[in-house]
Protein backbone atom coordinates (compact mmCIF):
# COMPACT_ATOMS: atom_id res chain seq x y z
CA UNK A 1 0.00 0.00 0.00
CA UNK A 2 1.25 3.61 -0.68
CA UNK A 3 -0.09 6.74 1.21
CA UNK A 4 0.14 9.90 -0.92
CA UNK A 5 -0.07 13.26 0.36
CA UNK A 6 -0.85 16.18 -1.14
CA UNK A 7 -1.14 19.84 -0.21
CA UNK A 8 -1.79 22.65 -1.99
CA UNK A 9 -2.33 26.56 -1.38
CA UNK A 10 -5.64 28.03 -0.63
CA UNK A 11 -5.78 32.03 -2.55
CA UNK A 12 -6.57 34.46 0.23
CA UNK A 13 -9.86 35.07 1.19
CA UNK A 14 -11.43 31.48 0.46
CA UNK A 15 -13.94 30.58 3.38
CA UNK A 16 -14.13 27.35 4.87
CA UNK A 17 -17.63 26.58 3.65
CA UNK A 18 -15.86 27.43 -0.13
CA UNK A 19 -13.33 24.75 0.63
CA UNK A 20 -15.87 22.45 1.90
CA UNK A 21 -18.23 22.47 -0.98
CA UNK A 22 -14.97 21.82 -2.86
CA UNK A 23 -14.26 18.81 -1.23
CA UNK A 24 -17.77 17.59 -1.50
CA UNK A 25 -17.71 18.26 -5.11
CA UNK A 26 -15.09 15.90 -5.57
CA UNK A 27 -16.06 13.32 -3.07
CA UNK A 28 -17.99 11.51 -5.59
CA UNK A 29 -15.16 11.09 -8.46
CA UNK A 30 -12.97 9.60 -5.39
CA UNK A 31 -15.46 7.20 -4.55
CA UNK A 32 -15.37 5.90 -8.13
CA UNK A 33 -11.06 5.19 -7.88
CA UNK A 34 -11.29 1.43 -7.42
CA UNK A 35 -7.34 1.52 -6.82
CA UNK A 36 -8.15 4.00 -3.78
CA UNK A 37 -8.70 2.49 -0.23
CA UNK A 38 -9.29 5.81 1.43
CA UNK A 39 -9.23 9.52 1.05
CA UNK A 40 -8.62 12.09 4.03
CA UNK A 41 -9.40 15.58 3.22
CA UNK A 42 -7.44 17.90 4.99
CA UNK A 43 -7.89 21.95 5.90
CA UNK A 44 -5.84 24.45 7.74
CA UNK A 45 -7.28 27.54 7.57
CA UNK A 46 -4.25 29.37 9.57
CA UNK A 47 -1.88 28.17 7.21
CA UNK A 48 -4.42 28.31 4.12
CA UNK A 49 -3.60 25.50 2.75
CA UNK A 50 -5.71 21.63 1.78
CA UNK A 51 -5.35 18.51 0.61
CA UNK A 52 -5.24 14.70 1.67
CA UNK A 53 -4.39 11.67 3.16
CA UNK A 54 -4.85 9.01 0.50
CA UNK A 55 -4.23 5.25 0.52
CA UNK A 56 -3.69 3.33 -2.10
CA UNK A 57 -3.25 -0.03 -3.80
CA UNK A 58 -0.30 0.95 -5.66
CA UNK A 59 2.13 3.99 -6.08
CA UNK A 60 1.38 3.72 -10.01
CA UNK A 61 -2.29 4.42 -9.75
CA UNK A 62 -1.70 7.23 -7.40
CA UNK A 63 0.22 8.66 -10.00
CA UNK A 64 -2.36 7.72 -12.68
CA UNK A 65 -5.18 9.73 -10.55
CA UNK A 66 -2.73 12.90 -10.06
CA UNK A 67 -1.47 13.64 -13.67
CA UNK A 68 -0.52 16.86 -15.66
CA UNK A 69 -4.21 17.13 -15.93
CA UNK A 70 -5.70 17.41 -12.03
CA UNK A 71 -2.23 19.68 -11.25
CA UNK A 72 -3.23 22.01 -14.06
CA UNK A 73 -6.69 21.81 -12.29
CA UNK A 74 -5.93 22.66 -9.03
CA UNK A 75 -3.82 25.22 -10.09
CA UNK A 76 -6.59 26.86 -12.33
CA UNK A 77 -9.14 25.99 -9.38
CA UNK A 78 -6.72 27.16 -6.39
CA UNK A 79 -3.69 29.34 -7.35
CA UNK A 80 -0.85 27.04 -6.88
CA UNK A 81 0.72 24.18 -7.45
CA UNK A 82 0.33 20.95 -5.58
CA UNK A 83 3.21 19.24 -3.47
CA UNK A 84 2.99 15.23 -3.40
CA UNK A 85 4.93 13.04 -1.50
CA UNK A 86 4.74 9.19 -1.57
CA UNK A 87 5.25 6.68 1.48
CA UNK A 88 5.36 2.80 1.68
CA UNK A 89 2.36 2.07 4.38
CA UNK A 90 3.31 -1.50 5.16
CA UNK A 91 0.70 -1.62 7.79
CA UNK A 92 -2.95 0.55 9.25
CA UNK A 93 -4.60 0.10 12.27
CA UNK A 94 -8.37 0.98 11.48
CA UNK A 95 -10.68 1.27 14.54
CA UNK A 96 -13.54 2.61 12.81
CA UNK A 97 -13.16 -0.97 10.99
CA UNK A 98 -12.10 -2.64 13.58
CA UNK A 99 -9.18 -4.09 11.54
CA UNK A 100 -5.61 -4.03 10.84
CA UNK A 101 -4.94 -4.43 7.73
CA UNK A 102 -1.22 -5.50 6.50
CA UNK A 103 0.34 -4.85 2.69
CA UNK A 104 1.97 -7.57 1.23
CA UNK A 105 5.91 -6.94 0.67
CA UNK A 106 6.73 -5.05 -2.21
CA UNK A 107 7.23 -7.54 -4.81
CA UNK A 108 5.35 -10.30 -3.33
Amino acid sequence: MITEYVLFDLPPGISRDEVVAGMREVAPRWRREAALIRKTFIYDPQAGVAGAFYLWHDRAAAERAHDGAWRQRIHAAYGSVPTIRYFETPLVVDNALDATIEAPPPGS
